[in-house]
């Protein structure tokens, strides 16, 4: 799991190779990805917008920006979390996220947060040794 934490408001991410939608001999690998935002700090928050920076083991860098999360743009008073699971192709095996969510407060200020940098890797195969 990776965790950021931006005016105490925590973004936590869990990735997970799905190889039932993946197919490597066709350069085509699928991961989902669970996120979790826990609104640790003492005032109301409401998330608007996503900006995701996405790079395949290639280099090549794709950035996602939109409205809310999986359809939803969540309010949060202290204390509320909030979770939902996306997902993300690539053509390669490996390769890095990273971004932020647009939030406002009651008081109409808005902010960024953190979304951690987290990994997409294929997991090896494990080898049994006799």
């Amino acid at each position: 799991m990776y965790r950021a934490v931006t005016r105490g408001i925590e973004v936590s991410v869990t990735p997970i190779y799905l190889p039932e939608r993946s197919a490597p001999e066709e350069s085509r690998y699928f991961w989902a990805y669970r996120v979790t935002i826990d609104n640790q700090s003492d005032e109301f928050v409401q998330l608007l917008s996503r900006y995701w920076r996405i790079t395949d083991g290639n280099g090549r860098v794709e950035e996602v920006n939109g409205p809310g999360v999986v359809g939803e743009q969540p309010e949060f008073d202290p204390g509320d979390s909030f979770q939902y699971t996306s997902g993300c192709p690539l053509t390669t095996p490996s390769g890095i996220m990273v971004g932020r969510y647009t939030m406002r407060n009651a008081e109409g200020e808005m902010f960024e947060i953190d979304i951690p940098a987290f990994s997409l890797d294929v997991p090896r195969p494990t080898r049994i040794l006799n």
